[in-house]
């Protein structure tokens, strides 16, 4: 009785809830459907269960691991942003010691679910994610450049990727496009999240490009992104791995978000409300193309770029 009244205790709860919260649940349930998407489509219709459960709880317990340790290496600029002022490693509700042993203690678990049951080249592409989001965009381009996000981005397109090497083992046009369409649809979406937080990002002295370089570039750059999004999203059912549902859900979700993103040209726009409502339909645009090459897969034989051996 006395575990259980320890274990139901407020400061308990609340204690789990601070583990939960530096994890960032919706980064991961995010990744969870871009990590299907890339899975579904490539296994077309024969799903192993076992595969696609352990590259689902693997690479979570990585992207984890990656948003734990960030949480560590964040807490000084976090502490001036409104936004995050109040995550537990910076009021000390919990030790950063504690939050950084968690954190690899939840990285060596995923690894090595991914390493036991996917294959070399999901466990690699797993692996570079890992080391440019914690050790090159978190400690270093973040702070320092504002080709932070553009590096960043790579590391955001990897999930996909990751399922879809699961089931193949291969890296082939398939996993490229994956790759490059998802590294493309984080730049517009993180420029908004930038514009939207501009006071956060300014006051912690972050160099995202509308801190940096101002907000006409940075809605310039939110188009273009999206506009080429939109092209290299087209290559899945073009190149024959998707097929014409998918083409219609990328033209309809991509020129709708695009139509949005000119929107920001407007005389007396609400920058602030433009940025969210871009953000917003970002993920549903992501969400609507995961879902959908998760169904409409089409059967393709494809050389591979890259093939490493389990």
């Amino acid at each position: 009785m006395q575990i259980q009244d320890r274990f139901m205790s407020p400061q308990w709860k609340a204690r789990f809830k601070g583990y939960v919260q530096v994890t960032k649940p919706g980064i991961i349930f995010g990744n969870l459907i871009s990590v299907a998407g890339g899975f579904l489509l490539a296994a077309k219709g024969d799903v192993n269960l076992v595969l696609m459960l352990a590259s689902l709880v693997g690479l979570s317990l990585v992207v984890a691991s990656g948003c734990a340790i960030n949480n560590c290496i964040d807490r000084d600029i976090d502490a001036k942003m409104q936004r995050t002022c109040k995550r537990v490693t910076v009021t000390g509700e919990i030790a950063v010691g504690n939050v950084l042993a968690f954190g690899l203690t939840l990285g060596v678990l995923g690894f090595s679910i991914l390493a036991l049951f996917t294959n070399a080249l999901a466990l690699l592409f797993a692996v570079i994610g890992y080391i440019v989001y914690v050790g090159v965009y978190s400690l270093y381009m973040k702070r320092n450049s504002v080709y932070g996000t553009l590096v960043g981005s790579f590391s955001g397109a990897v999930p996909p990727v990751v399922g879809y090497c699961s089931v193949t083992g291969q890296m082939d046009i398939g996993a490229a496009i994956l790759l490059l369409m998802f590294s493309l649809w984080q730049m517009p979406h993180s420029y908004a999240i930038a514009i939207f937080r501009f006071n956060d990002y300014a006051a912690a002295n972050i160099p995202v490009l509308p801190v940096a370089e101002g907000m006409t570039k940075a809605k310039l750059h939110i188009v273009l992104y999206i506009a080429v999004f939109a092209l290299v999203s087209a290559l899945l059912p073009l190149a024959g791995y998707t097929g014409i549902a998918f083409m219609a859900v990328t033209c309809a979700t991509s020129l709708w978000w695009l139509a949005m993103a000119l929107k920001g040209y407007r005389h007396g726009v609400d920058m602030h409300r433009w940025a969210r409502q871009v953000f917003g339909f970002s993920i549903i645009t992501i969400t609507a193309l995961s879902v959908t090459m998760a169904l409409d897969f089409q059967v393709v034989s494809q050389a591979p770029l890259l093939t490493l051996v389990k």
